[in-house]
């Protein structure tokens, strides 16, 4: 028993403290960093400076509004795609909850410009149909209820993710019992479903608010044209702007953000207390509803939204991507690869923005699942109180807005690293250590799921077998929950490949990511290239997913989000 805790597992010693090391510097450190920022910035007189800046309440008034608004339009679509997909007998449900879930692995920026390249008097595609508007007509989406619509469409299957988890659980024989009982379709939904939903439905709102206030690439691509700033990209441009006052400013800034984001999880909070959702009997999906005549309306409107939100802006996308520039109609004259020979061959930017992202990507998803294995080990096998504050604060910097932790990181690395004398800020390194500590939680949560389907006994007999730690880890534990750790590993991957919020604020001249190129290349003037590298990305998401839809058979319930 030497070297191992006693506590009734065989965990080695060193193992539980090596995790709490980890989570102290990539979870508590920076926020804690954050934090100090902020209160000398109150302790000198800064932050009565920020507060007095009109930009800092017209740009929380914008957050608020676009949060609130798109999480309404959220709301609306996920849980009609929910209720429709877990509750009914519609038919192929499959592809439909795959093809829905799509556009929240989508980089928010590449569908704001999808979106911008599918509407306005310039779009391509509207030219080539002849239905544009007329020329010098505005852009409908350079406005706070443009910003709204995309947050809705964004994050739309967040709310559904959440409600279905809940829906999945519903009482099968108290609805059943309903209906012996002469309960019409729609009174049970009425008195039975709905009220049940409530958690499912006010996760899902949380969910979804909080990511709307930490959005940066929608409102960065509809907002900044039109001069309508949120909290995340006045950060932006204060970081474009440097000066004296930034890191004390940004500070102020990100800490009001994550008060915005706690104020709806503590809404969300409020919500749930002293109510008693316990569900007792029989519970599953069954509990279904035929749709008969209705499903002749309905199996249309799920397929025209779903056309509406993925296929007509991926096809503006592409018509971007082949012609010569914004606002030329695509003809077969005007068609050409030009843009996507420029990607790939000829800028070295995208190049490198390429290369950047997948080996970012690649090192975060393969590096933390070093971390998450042993983290995963030690917590599940710990049912104590430390275990759980630890769990608790791998999910905090997944839960913040991700440009409150770049600030934070910012703060953390911004001088020379005392002893070592090595600077990270402007390397891609920041960038690195900045991703373990937002997609940990990402990483974690497959490899827990495994672990707690393990059966302890057959570790125990190697232990008792005389086989060490690692040992035991590699022949044994690995092997059962390889599944798991692969899609880890893509989940992982493909959040990272595509995020933006993180490095638009870390990023230096020779570090863009891909999440970065497309918003400078868009920024620049150059929207066919810009569209180009989106289509690229949609292509290659699309293709990580498939991956995981292959291995999914594998893997325990609830790893791959679409699927039951």
């Amino acid at each position: 028993m030497h070297g191992y805790v006693k506590t009734g597992n065989s965990q080695p010693a060193w193992l539980f403290p090596f995790v709490v090391i980890v989570v102290l510097i990539l979870s508590v450190l920076p926020l804690a960093r954050l934090a100090m920022v902020g209160i000398s910035a109150f302790a000198d007189g800064g932050v009565m400076t920020v507060l007095s800046e009109a930009s800092l309440w017209s740009a929380t008034y914008y957050t608020v509004v676009t949060a609130i608004l798109g999480t309404i339009i959220s709301l609306v679509i996920g849980c009609l795609f929910a209720f429709l997909l877990t509750l009914t007998d519609i038919r192929a449900k499959g592809p439909l909850s795959f093809f829905f879930v799509l556009p929240m692995m989508i980089p928010p920026q590449v569908t704001a410009l999808a979106w911008v390249q599918m509407s306005g008097p310039s779009s391509p595609l509207l030219k080539a149909l002849s239905i544009a508007p007329p020329l010098g007509s505005p852009q409908p989406l350079y406005s706070v209820g443009g910003i709204a619509l995309l947050y809705g469409v964004q994050h739309a299957p967040l709310v559904y993710l959440a409600l279905r988890a809940g829906l999945m659980t519903l009482p099968r024989d108290g609805v059943e019992a309903a209906r012996l009982s002469g309960a019409s379709s729609l009174r049970v939904f009425r008195d039975i479903i709905l009220p049940l939903s409530l958690p499912g439905i006010i996760a899902g709102a949380a969910i979804s608010f909080v990511s709307c206030t930490g959005n940066f690439g929608i409102p960065a691509i509809l907002g900044i044209p039109a001069s309508i700033f949120t909290l995340p990209t006045l950060i932006f441009t204060k970081f474009s702007a440097f000066t004296s006052r930034t890191f004390g400013d940004v500070a102020v800034l990100s800490a009001i953000i994550a008060i915005i984001s706690v104020v709806g999880l503590m809404i969300q909070d409020r919500a749930l207390r002293g109510r008693d959702y316990r569900i007792i009997g029989l519970s599953g999906a069954s509990a279904a509803f035929e749709l008969g005549a209705w499903r002749f309306a309905l199996a249309p409107l799920v397929w025209v939204i779903l056309f509406f939100m993925l296929a007509a802006p991926f096809f503006a996308l592409l018509a971007g991507a082949l012609v010569p520039a914004y606002g030329v109609p695509l003809t077969f004259k005007t068609m050409s690869l030009h843009a996507f020979e420029e990607i790939l061959f000829r800028q070295a930017v995208t190049r490198t923005a390429f290369v950047n992202s997948l080996s970012l990507a690649g090192a975060t998803a393969l590096g933390l699942l070093v971390v998450t294995v042993l983290a995963a080990y030690a917590l599940t096998r710990r049912k104590d109180a430390a275990s759980r504050i630890v769990s608790g604060l791998i999910e905090i910097p997944y839960s913040l807005p991700g440009i409150v932790m770049a600030v934070s990181f910012i703060l953390v690395f911004a001088a020379p690293i005392p002893f070592l004398r090595v600077s990270l800020y402007g390397t891609i390194w920041i960038i690195l250590i900045a991703y373990f500590s937002s997609f940990f939680a990402v990483s974690l949560k497959p490899v827990v799921s495994a672990f707690h389907q393990l059966d302890p006994a057959l570790e125990e007999a190697a232990r008792l077998s005389g086989a060490g730690f690692f040992r035991r880890l590699a022949d044994i534990i690995v092997p059962l929950i390889a599944p798991a750790a692969g899609a880890s590993v893509i989940l992982v991957f493909l959040i990272a490949c595509n995020e933006l919020t993180i490095s638009a604020l870390l990023w230096s001249a020779g570090t863009q990511t891909l999440g970065v190129a497309i918003y400078n290349l868009d920024d620049s003037g150059s929207s066919d290239l810009a569209s180009a590298l989106s289509v690229l990305v949609v292509v290659m998401v699309v293709m990580l997913m498939l991956l995981l839809e292959l291995l999914a058979k594998q893997l325990p319930k609830g790893v791959v989000p679409w699927r039951g």
